[in-house]
């Protein structure tokens, strides 16, 4: 058991409190391990996440899931290309009674925010997130307001469809702590799928997890012990995502931009909260392994060659992995 002192007072916190939010997740979706054990990753590390995969995978069910099983207020908005950033900050109102204007908040003012489809957006709207994503608040005329200390934008997206859509930039993705692809369900899977119709819903109330447990837990896994030389390991692993010439020819002809410092952080993070949730107080080889695609799938831009090649993120990065040396 992890004990965490703060000025919340003294919490006892361990893994079994996350566990049984995954069972609460489990019981409502079928299969995606993957996929409930990043939304976890990614609420332990105070990170957002992008899950893309096709209609029907059950992306939206997840994250309303995650939402009904933590302590705050949930909000969906879905994108659309006549978006406006009001539509997302808030704006200000003219109050006849005082003749003020006064400041209404918009939907990222909850605590978790499901952006879905998030790719239909113009690029005004996308910079209105990016400021709440990577400075958590907002600004509106001259005016800046803080965000909620527990704030979280999960983002889904279509791989296929892209008409009618604005391409993420950069920063943004980089915003991103993971950024998942989510594929079909096993034939069981689907069987257990069809099952559920017939059975009636649930009417058992879960127990939430609070705001306070959660920072409890991102307090706890920041203790998990993680050697020096694992952490050399990282950094070399990112920068041979820039500089692969010293690792494989191959990987330098499909290289054209690497991951930033940022994939580093995220490496240490997601490495260490997967250990935590296993139970484990060390981090080991194979939780970086585990948690290095989701990581840098979306800070990896490949050459022209690669995609002549028909190679992926992923295939370049399952290279990477091959090649970088494990202390």
């Amino acid at each position: 058991m992890r004990h965490y002192v703060s000025f919340y007072g003294t919490i006892f916190v361990n893994a079994t409190h996350f566990d049984i939010l995954r069972q609460h997740l489990s019981h409502d979706i079928v299969g995606q391990h993957a996929l409930i054990d990043s939304m976890l990753i990614a609420l332990l590390c105070d990170g957002h996440i992008l899950i893309e995969g096709m209609p029907g995978l059950a992306k939206t069910t997840a994250i309303k899931s995650l939402a009904s099983g933590i302590e705050g207020d949930f909000h969906r908005i879905q994108f659309t290309p006549d978006l406006l950033p009001a539509d997302l900050v808030g704006t200000d109102i003219y109050k006849h009674e005082s003749g003020e204007f006064q400041f209404r908040p918009g939907p990222l003012f909850h605590n978790m925010l499901l952006a879905d489809e998030i790719n239909r957006s113009p690029p005004k709207v996308q910079s209105a997130l990016l400021e709440s994503m990577a400075e958590r608040q907002i600004t509106v005329g001259q005016q800046t307001y803080p965000l909620p200390k527990l704030f979280m934008v999960l983002g889904t997206q279509n791989p296929v469809e892209h008409e009618g859509t604005y391409p993420l930039p950069e920063a943004q993705l980089d915003r991103f702590l993971l950024h998942l692809r989510v594929d079909y369900p096993s034939r069981d899977e689907e069987l257990r799928i069809l099952d559920l119709i017939d059975q009636p819903k649930s009417t058992i109330s879960t127990q939430k997890i609070t705001q306070t447990e959660i920072f409890a837990a991102r307090e706890a896994v920041k203790q998990v012990y993680l050697d020096d030389k694992l952490k050399g390991y990282i950094v070399d692993m990112v920068r041979a995502s820039r500089a692969p010439r010293h690792y494989d020819s191959d990987l330098t002809r499909w290289q054209r931009f690497g991951a930033s410092p940022r994939a580093s952080i995220a490496l240490i993070y997601c490495a260490r909260a997967l250990a935590w949730l296993q139970g484990e107080n060390y981090v080991s080889p194979s939780h970086i392994h585990a948690v290095a695609p989701n990581i840098l799938r979306h800070r990896i831009l490949l050459s022209f060659e690669a995609e002549a090649d028909n190679i992926s993120p992923d295939d370049f990065i399952q290279r990477l992995l091959q090649v970088v040396a494990i202390p």
